[in-house]
Formats: C-alpha cells, structure tokens, sequence
C-alpha cells in the first residue's frame, strides 16, 4: 500500500502531521522510540551542545545515536558561534544517520541564552541568517531551525527571524507561541505563528499548548501550519500523539489507556533505558517518567510518594503493578456492587 505523504522538509517524507518536541533530559532513544511507536510523524533528539560534540565529550556523543527504528529524526544541535556551530553540524552531518539537522533558538535556559545560544538569537535576525546560510551551505541533510517567537513582549521579532530561516536556505521552523521571557508560563500565542506562516513558504510547524487532539486541530486551522509539534502533553502519555494522528485523520478520538496499559509502557521505557544508561540510572532518571504515566490515574497520591525510594527495576515494576491490581480490584468490588 502507498504511504500518503502528508508533510515534507527538504527531502525527508513524514506521513503525517505530529512531531515530538525536542524535549532536554526526556527525548533519548528510549521515549524517542515509543513516540514513534505511537506513530509520531517526526521525532526530535535533546539538543546538544556544539562544543561537547566538537571536544569528543563521550555523553554528548552518545547523545547523537540513533535507532534505525526512529527514523525519520531530528538531531538538534545549539551554540552561539558560527564556527563550532558548523563544524558540529557537519560532524552530525556525516557521522549520525539522522535525518534532519536542527538548530536550537528557542531554549530560555539562563546557562544557554549566557552563551549566546538558545533563544538568544532571537533578537538578531541578521545573525540567524548568517549562522543557517552558513550551516545549509555546509551539510547534506536539511537544516530546520526551533524558536520561540521573541525574547520577551517588546522584542517579537517572528516573521523577520522566519524569513530570514527561509533566505538563508532553511528547510522549516518550528514555532514556539512563547517569548523567552515567558519560558513555560503564561499562554502561547497562535497568532504570532500565523503571521509567521502567512509570511513564508517552507514548512511552519505549530508548538505551544496542544494538549488535546482538538487543539492541534486547532492548532492547524487557525495558525494554517504545515505541522503540530507535541512536547509537554506528551509525557507520560505518548497515547496522546496517537489520538492526535488519529483525530487529524479520521475525526475519531481513540479510548484513553488503561492505567495497567500505562504502566505496561512506563516498564517499557524504564527496560529500554536500562540498556541505554544501566540500571542505577535509569531507575532514578525513570522517578520522573514514572510520576508522569501516573498522572490522571485516580489515587496516584500514594503511589507518587514511594517514587523516590526506586532504587531498582523490581522496585518500579513491584510499586506500579500493585497499585494497579488495587485499583482493579476495587472497580471489579464497585461492579459487582451495581
């Protein structure tokens, strides 16, 4: 059967619209995998630094693997230099086997914007036509750019930075409806990245509150964006990029996950970092994966509290599963109660 193409950057073909957000410390081959599992369009790695990569650093290099199975990929690169910039493009370029290179300029992380990186480049579009001309002219793969839409209320400088995205031969940005100053707070705002659509021809990938599959449905009809990008509303519950795929599709809502089907995909991702990263470090990195597939869950209270005593797999997996029998056990108790 022919795979319809519902989107495409530069070369590289999504079959639908729905994009993980590179999310830092969360978006490593482990989740990365089950989003596309859940059918994500596009998947994007945790950014990493220019200068980590381009000084061998064994974590950050490590943080450029990339599964087979999650292809098609983003890799998002941040630094605030256009040498070490294009140096670790190329690096990524010709060493990974991902699809997509993707710049950083939307990260609000003080230890980010200091180095003149992240969002900082949002208050100079000259600079950001410079840096991608140069990084396109340099690479193979596409090149994308993630911002937000400004640094703070009087700097919103979207369409400018979008165009000259576009100038400098990028493939696609994706659009964050937050300033730098907002960080996660506060709402975002659509119609920025409207303008920002109405004002290009590559690809705009709308970011910032989709928490529904009606809001990407939104999302793509008020903003008239090529892509949603899920970040946030994802954790924990990759079922949501699945609805949204199929809500988009179809106009069907797929049923919500069981609480054992949640934790039968949080053990998943905790087996999956154990190979990545070991036991001990998994199991601790996994005390925040854990409380978010909780979430929702009626009297997830108790269970949250035991979260940072993990210490092992079988401590997660003997935690969960029994407060999951609980919780059946007590609706079989209401049903034959009826």
């Amino acid at each position: 059967m022919e795979v319809k193409i519902i989107l495409k950057i530069g070369n590289v073909e999504l079959k639908n619209q729905v994009v993980l957000a590179p999310m830092a410390g969360v978006c490593n081959p482990a989740f990365r995998l089950i989003a596309k599992e859940f059918g994500a369009g596009l998947v994007c790695a945790e950014m990493v630094s220019d200068k980590a990569i381009l000084q061998g650093n064994e974590r950050s290099l490590s943080m450029l693997y990339v599964d087979e199975r999650e292809k098609p990929l983003s890799l998002q690169i941040f630094g605030g230099e256009r040498e070490t910039l294009v140096e670790a493009a190329k690096f990524v370029d010709k060493h990974t086997n991902a699809d997509i290179i993707d710049i950083n300029m939307g990260c609000p992380v003080p230890k980010i914007t200091k180095c003149d990186a992240g969002a900082r480049w949002l208050l100079d579009p000259n600079k950001i036509y410079e840096m991608v001309a140069a990084t396109v002219e340099a690479v193979d793969k596409p090149v994308t750019v993630k911002m937000r839409i400004g640094w703070d209320s009087d700097h919103i400088y979207a369409v400018e930075n979008a165009r000259a995205v576009e100038r400098a031969g990028g493939s696609a940005v994706a659009v964050h409806g937050r300033t730098r100053v907002q960080m996660y707070e506060g709402k975002a705002d659509w119609s920025i990245i409207k303008e920002v659509k109405d004002s290009i021809k590559i690809p705009v990938i709308g970011n910032g509150d989709i928490t529904t599959p009606q809001e990407a449905r939104r999302m793509l009809d008020e903003a008239g964006v090529d892509g949603v990008m899920i970040g946030r509303a994802a954790l924990g519950n990759p079922w949501m990029l699945y609805q949204t795929i199929q809500y988009l599709e179809n106009g069907t809502l797929a049923d919500e996950p069981t609480p054992r089907e949640k934790m039968d995909v949080c053990m998943v991702h905790l087996d999956r970092l154990i190979k990545l990263k070991g036991e001990n470090v998994a199991v601790h990195e996994m005390r925040k994966h854990a409380a978010w597939y909780l979430k929702g869950i009626r009297g997830n209270g108790r269970v949250r509290d035991k979260i940072n005593n993990f210490e092992s797999r079988d401590d997660v997996a003997a935690t969960l599963y029994a407060f999951v029998d609980e919780l059946e056990a007590q609706k079989a108790e209401e049903l034959s109660a009826v």
